[in-house]
């Protein structure tokens, strides 16, 4: 009853900005203030931090994270490094069957694209420029590290949700933590504790996806739309419905749509952006060593960076821990659609998500920014990533805008979907329940590049790091379902019971 009332007060408060523009002065601030007033007080003990040393305070729930992708890590033997050529082999299709049919409703690279375009986006970045600026070079180092770690994470939560979800009679799928925790702690005889987690899970997903994954995503990419163009103030809601628009296109088609936009999408954006760095490292290849150094310099030292070495460690861990969303539980809902029937297969697949969206593009725009050296400390987030880029061409202004743009649409259709999950989970299955979170969804596209909020997203913000409450709790937990079902599959590749095809 209370997430009906919420999202009412925010539907019908954003709905006149949309049929009325010009009437939309003042409406921001009142969903602020409301956010303010009655929620901020969320956001402000899901990002608590304890204070290390003057001015250096390490938010706990960073913590909750990184300790469970080092305890992941360990437990599985660092499965991440043991069986990443595995990994490669599985999304490639090395062993996949052409002729078997399989539950679910998208390939392994569709699932491991869609999951990647929530989390490749603006924290690729907007958030290394953060970092950078805030924790210089060294934050990099941690970054990596933090993204090293955090595969073992996306590993077992993904495993878990191939294992857990279920099939509708449609053959559409839905799964995700929703469903292994409350399957999984049922099955251990916790079934009021694993329900109360899964429906506190899905809560927090629909304000996330409504909040940092829509509203925030249209409001930055309209924001350099407008910079990098000149163009007027007050034309934001243009933004929004073509954006709108393009969404609903992909997402009414359900999974197999997302999934056949976002492997084609992913990629390309990938390949521009990852082709733009990759000119500013050629042209400027004398300095990558150099690069290299500061940054192994700077994350045991800290020097010259606010909070020295706690600076630098932290704000890598803070910056890795929002891009990568590792342990987060998002990204289980897009792997739960793939077509298999060993969940250790979409588990392998996932831990290469983190490696790309941060170990090596987190990186790679890391060393674009040091390498410019316009990390002067007047700059932060994306105006100083972007400032790197156009030291080396003023092209790369108007291609960096392109890419933000492409990172913002694929990362709003991807957290459409686990959105629609999480809803479709609190008010049953069915076209008509779909497509009031859809239109929802949509109306919100439009409201987030019209007008601007502070409060809001700072809560929805919060809401995302409080899906890693509940679902790492249920990662604990079943854990030991998740290397039974490694030991198993690892046993009958090994003894060639599971085969390569050509």
């Amino acid at each position: 009853m209370i997430l009906k009332r919420v999202l009412l007060f925010m539907v019908v408060l954003c709905l006149p900005s949309i049929v009325f523009a010009e009437e939309t002065i003042g409406i921001d601030k009142q969903i602020d203030q409301f956010f303010s007033d009655y929620l901020g007080w969320f956001a402000n003990a899901i990002f608590f931090g304890a204070s290390i040393e003057d001015g250096v305070s390490f938010p706990l729930i960073v913590g909750w994270l990184f300790v469970a992708a080092i305890v992941f890590t360990i437990y599985f033997g660092f499965i991440q490094f043991r069986r990443f050529g595995l990994a490669v082999d599985i999304v490639s299709g090395k062993y996949t069957d052409p002729k078997e049919k399989k539950s679910g409703e998208v390939s392994h690279f569709q699932a491991l694209t869609s999951a990647l375009s929530g989390t490749v986006g603006l924290g690729n970045i907007a958030g290394v420029g953060v970092a950078i600026a805030i924790g210089g070079p060294g934050a990099t180092f941690w970054m990596i590290l933090c993204g090293l770690f955090g595969m073992a994470s996306k590993f077992t939560e993904c495993t878990l949700a191939v294992k857990y979800r279920n099939v509708n009679p449609d053959s559409t799928v839905s799964g995700g933590p929703m469903y292994y925790l409350s399957k999984g702690f049922k099955d251990g005889g916790y079934a009021t504790l694993g329900k109360f987690f899964a429906i506190g899970f899905a809560i927090m997903t629909i304000f996330s996806a409504l909040g940092a994954g829509n509203l925030f995503q249209g409001n930055q990419a309209n924001a350099m739309i407008v910079q990098t163009f000149g163009i007027a103030p007050g034309y934001g809601w243009v933004t929004g419905v073509i954006l709108a628009v393009l969404i609903a296109s992909v997402i009414i088609g359900g999974m197999p749509s997302i999934g056949a936009v976002t492997s084609k999408l992913v990629p390309s954006m990938a390949f521009l952006y990852i082709g733009m760095a990759l000119v500013v490292l050629i042209a400027n290849y004398d300095k990558i060593g150099w690069a290299f150094e500061q940054i192994l310099v700077g994350a045991f030292t800290g020097a010259g960076v606010a909070g020295g070495f706690l600076g630098a460690l932290i704000q890598g861990l803070k910056r890795a821990t929002f891009s990568n969303e590792a342990g987060v539980g998002s990204a289980a809902i897009a792997h739960s659609a793939v077509k298999t029937k060993e969940p250790v297969t979409e588990g392998l697949v996932s831990l290469l998500e983190p490696f790309i969206d941060t170990v090596v593009i987190c990186t790679m725009t890391a060393l674009v920014i040091i390498i410019a050296g316009v990390n002067t400390g007047e700059l932060t987030g994306v105006t100083l990533t972007s400032a790197a880029f156009t030291q080396t061409s003023p092209i790369f202004e108007y291609l960096l805008t392109l890419c933000i743009v492409l990172f913002a649409f694929s990362t709003m259709i991807s957290w459409s979907y686990y959105g629609l999950k999480a809803w479709t989970y609190l008010f049953g299955e069915g076209k008509k329940t779909e497509l009031v979170y859809k239109t929802m969804f949509c109306l919100f596209v439009i409201v987030g590049t019209s007008i601007s909020f502070s409060a809001a997203i700072d809560f929805s913000d919060a809401a995302m790091f409080a899906m890693s409450i509940f679902n790492i709790i249920g990662l604990y937990y079943l854990m030991p379902v998740v290397k039974k079902e490694l030991q198993s599959y690892l046993a009958r590749i090994d003894s060639g019971e599971i085969k390569k095809y050509k």
